[in-house]
């Protein structure tokens, strides 16, 4: 009897072209790993961003890729400590400065598929927005400091004002009294 092996072929062959047009579909850069943290699939998205190649990418620990620049201890946290336990991590903040791109601020999101011995991860690159609120938070504080100094001055000229009035009260409470007097006097004469 002959057995025909070609079906899971065919059916290892169609999962892994489904399982590529699936990666390629996310629009950020994104990795599948194996139970031992190596790289077995990545996106042409994650190969644009990072400026990494397929080469130096596949089959390698993901701490080692980019010349060890991955060996990211908020990753390893994530990847060896949290996700074990958890099994899916949603917005996983991560903030690196990589040597060719730069600084990069991600959120990660990862789900841990015991049952294929994989691990799903997906990047967001929310630098600009991370840029964007910091500045909007300095440009807050500067306006909160000149409002506090614009009040202090307002403050300062209301009181001057206050002084003046006060002075232009007393003044006039005078001139009244001092009209009486002389009223007082010509009725005197």
């Amino acid at each position: 009897m002959k057995i025909d092996n070609t079906e899971p072929e065919k059916k290892r062959e169609i999962n892994s072209e489904y399982i590529r047009a699936l990666i390629e579909t996310i629009r950020g850069p994104f990795l599948i790993l194996d139970s031992k943290l190596r790289v077995m699939e990545a996106n042409e998205t994650f190969y644009t961003v990072f400026r990494v190649g397929v080469e130096e990418t596949k089959k390698e620990l993901v701490y080692e890729l980019g010349n060890g620049q991955w060996n990211i201890p908020t990753l390893k946290k994530l990847l060896e400590e949290i996700l074990p336990e958890k099994k899916i991590v949603r917005d996983y903040e991560v903030e690196h400065n990589f040597p060719i791109i730069g600084t990069k601020v991600m959120l990660l999101n990862a789900n841990q598929v015991d049952s294929m011995e994989l691990i799903l991860l997906a990047f967001e690159d929310i630098t600009v927005e991370r840029r964007l609120e910091k500045k909007l938070t300095e440009y807050t504080r500067g306006l909160e400091a000149k409002v506090a100094q614009r009040t202090e001055q307002l403050a300062e000229r209301v009181k001057e004002l206050e002084e003046l009035n006060q002075s232009m009260v007393g003044r006039e409470v005078k001139m009244v009294e001092l009209k009486k007097e002389m009223e007082k006097l010509k009725k005197n004469k």
